[in-house]
């Protein structure tokens, strides 16, 4: 995208009563900003949803100030823009109607046939939160997601420092323009989040983190996300609703249960009853439910050993494999008198140590 496209864009970003769905319907239309600017009010008038009111707004020549502002900042700051129809805006979240036309990057980024998970909760994560989140993100790296986060107190942070421990890239979703840091005290993780990852928004240079950004900058966590996973929460908060946006969005959701007395385990277990989050224990209910493939990883590929040592189960569930073949994972738990909950652990260690290979289907084969 050129300089010029870009200012237009920062200017019909800022035109009143134009939101990213409006905006998208007039570039859909017109091809360009530019054009948008343009167009003859005969012509905007044509098109479903656009009303005089609007028409009369895109006159508005103050926008352009703005835009010149907005643009200086970017350039002088070294700002990428990432637009919803580029290559390099995140593919899931271009199919978000509510997606934003333009992002805002700084960082070190790489999409590229990359998974992402997005990892929510309380901000007064306890000590249980910590280990779920830190044993959860440990044993997904060898499939070398992307780990997304709203760079918050609590869970999120945890899941941006376990993601950094373990090499993966990482991105912090902020509720505000890229010229600042919040919370503050979070500043010290910046330059090491940058250099694989880093932060996205969609807030000019001009917005700070006021309570409203948050619930939109959480559409933006559950929408380029394959899946989202609520570590913890109490029966009311922003993760939940992160939550929310990403089964609208027809993602995959995922929340650990916690005690029924435990206030920060109500929010996980209410979405749990109510069906709308899958029940998980360990990363391998995840890769399981995502029917994600170890042996395609090519990163941190999985060597095979010549001599591997396995445990009864692990024996029991191998030589029933090669014995019957392909097998989907309930009827091996049936035959192999397992319960369901926990041989989803057992099949990854197996793929781990190369005795077996998931396949499509959720069908899995002894090598």
């Amino acid at each position: 995208m050129n300089e010029e496209e870009l200012f237009y864009l920062l200017a019909l970003q800022k035109v009143e009563l134009v939101g990213d769905i409006v905006a998208k319907k007039l570039l859909t239309h017109y091809g360009s900003a530019k054009e948008v600017f343009q167009s003859k009010a005969g012509k905007l008038e044509s098109i479903d949803g656009i009303g005089s009111i609007l028409i009369r707004n895109l006159k508005d020549k103050s926008v352009f100030q703005k835009a010149e502002t907005e643009l200086k900042f970017i350039k002088e700051n070294h700002i990428d823009t990432l637009y919803f129809k580029d290559e390099n805006y995140p593919e899931k979240l271009k199919h978000c109607i509510d997606g934003p036309v333009l992002l805002f990057a700084s960082g070190n980024f790489d999409f590229e046939n990359r998974k992402i998970i997005s990892i929510v909760g309380t901000r007064q994560i306890t000590s249980y939160g910590m280990e779920c989140c830190r044993k959860l993100i440990s044993d997904l790296a060898p499939l070398n997601p992307i780990i997304v986060s709203g760079f918050a107190y609590g869970v999120d942070i945890v899941a941006h420092q376990a993601a950094m421990e373990n090499n993966l890239q990482t991105i912090g979703i902020v509720a505000h323009g890229l010229n600042q840091i919040y919370p503050k005290v979070h500043k010290k993780y910046a330059a090491k989040m940058e250099e694989n990852g880093g932060f996205m928004s969609e807030f000019w240079s001009s917005s700070n983190p006021d309570k409203e950004n948050f619930v939109k900058r959480n559409r933006i966590v559950a929408g380029m996300s394959e899946a989202t996973i609520v570590i913890e929460s109490a029966d009311k908060g922003g993760s939940l609703i992160t939550a929310t946006m990403a089964g609208d969005y027809n993602r995959d959701v995922f929340a650990f249960a916690g005690r029924a007395t435990d206030k920060y385990s109500q929010g996980c277990n209410n979405l749990i009853k109510s069906q709308k989050a899958n029940l998980i224990t360990s990363a391998a209910d995840v890769i399981y439910m995502l029917n994600w493939d170890l042996g395609n990883e090519k990163s941190k590929p999985v060597q095979k050993q010549l001599f591997v040592e396995l445990e009864p189960e692990e024996q029991k569930i191998y030589d029933y494999l090669q014995k019957q073949g392909k097998e989907v994972l309930d009827i091996i738990a049936l035959d192999c008198e397992l319960p369901t909950y926990k041989i989803s652990s057992i099949l990854l260690n197996m793929e781990l140590k190369g005795v077996i290979r998931p396949l499509p289907g959720k069908l899995f084969e002894a090598i």
